[in-house]
């Protein structure tokens, strides 16, 4: 069974810094889609940033671009995600996801596809206090 586990979450001050880590239990073929997507209390989950495990394309929402950065580390099976200059509206539960189809590139047409990311962590709680 493929195991998405978030860690790295927790509270913050606006304007500070946190580093979410991904473990996966993925195959180590680097090829696949990895994601991470929010959401919010009240609101829809959000695609915030992703990255093909076999390149270097990413791709973030405009609420983060210049703020998080997304980055992998295909022998240890993780993603990460490094969220710096913080807001109180980046306040969400985040989830790490992955692409269930093998050597699919991710989709660059200006958004991410939540339903093209078949498998998907528990989440882990960001809160940034003003």
């Amino acid at each position: 069974q493929v195991q998405l586990v978030e860690s790295g979450g927790g509270s913050v001050q606006a304007g500070g810094s946190l580093r979410l880590s991904c473990k996966t239990s993925l195959d180590n073929d680097g090829l696949r889609c990895m994601g991470w997507f929010r959401q919010a209390p009240g609101k829809e989950r959000e695609g915030v940033a992703q990255i093909y495990t076999g390149g270097s394309n990413t791709y973030y929402a405009d609420s983060v671009k210049g703020r998080f950065t997304i980055s992998q580390d295909n022998s240890k099976r993780m993603v990460f995600l490094q969220m710096d200059n913080l807001k109180p509206e980046d306040t969400a539960i985040y989830y790490c996801a992955a692409d269930s189809v093998l050597f699919r590139q991710c989709y660059w047409g200006g958004e991410m596809l939540s339903r093209f990311f078949g498998h998907w962590g528990q989440g882990i709680q960001v809160t940034v206090s003003s």
